[in-house]
């Protein structure tokens, strides 16, 4: 009889042992999962603000494009306006002249100055929108990173309550994409799970 009393004992001793260390690692877990999901979340934070600026400067520039538009535009018409002038005008003194065609001088260089105005600008907004696309594929990659982290640590809170080992590297799964994709974000590498961003967006 002491020797079954003694293999129970023994079975519940190791049980509770064995909840104990699931328990433990579960917690560890939990604590390093979080402290890194609160790292990709500042990380994360900051490129959002960092696209609002992008975002901000690309229609800056773009609008400034449109006012060199209107400006060209404007020279545009009074070149031809000039044109047709000189073209229409009979009689028109030396001095006349000169200065309708001075004018004229005038209003195309500013046309063409507009042109190179306009170009340079445009480059500059294109390259604010590329920006802003760079950033928009690193804050999918948190936002993975932070949905994967957080549904593992759901799964680590289930696993704590039914004591499932299973559960526990199911929740692993989960984390390690998250890890995976935060890691790729901070590194600027191009992991990027495209169906998963689609879901989040």
């Amino acid at each position: 009889m002491a020797d079954i009393k003694d293999a129970v004992d023994e079975v519940m001793g190791e049980a509770a042992e064995s909840r104990d260390r699931l328990g433990s690692t579960i917690a560890v877990l939990v604590a390093v999962l979080a402290t890194i999901m609160a790292l990709f979340g500042i990380k994360g934070g900051n490129i959002g603000q960092a696209m609002a600026q992008a975002q901000a400067r690309s229609v800056n520039a773009w609008a400034y494009f449109q006012a060199k538009s209107t400006k060209q535009g404007l020279a545009e018409s009074m070149l031809d306006q000039l044109t047709i002038e000189r073209e229409r005008a009979v009689g028109l003194t030396a001095e006349a002249q000169t200065l309708l065609d001075n004018k004229i001088v005038f209003y195309r260089e500013k046309v063409e100055r507009y042109e190179r105005e306009k170009q340079e600008i445009k480059q500059q907004a294109e390259a604010y929108e590329q920006e802003y696309e760079n950033l928009n594929f690193h804050d999918d990659q948190f936002d993975i990173a932070e949905a994967g982290i957080t549904v593992g640590l759901a799964v680590l809170g289930v696993a704590a309550l039914t004591r499932r080992r299973w559960l526990v590297w199911f929740a692993l799964v989960f984390a390690g994409v998250g890890l995976a994709s935060g890691i790729a974000g901070f590194m600027d590498a191009r992991f990027h799970l495209d169906f998963v961003a689609a879901l989040l967006s």
